[in-house]
């Protein structure tokens, strides 16, 4: 369970995302499709395709 006052921030990419892409892939969909930092403290959540 995450608790909303702990101020960790959840990301969810809403399209199904191929997850032999690993890590690196993963860290590049978040980088140019979600203009987000990957090295930023959050939690990146991917649906498989």
């Amino acid at each position: 369970m995450i608790r909303p006052d702990t101020g960790l921030r959840v990301y969810l990419c809403r399209e199904p995302v191929d997850m032999r892409k690993q890590i690196d892939g993963l860290a590049l969909l978040v980088q140019e499709a979600m203009a987000l930092n990957p090295f930023e403290e959050a939690v990146f959540v991917f649906g498989a395709a």
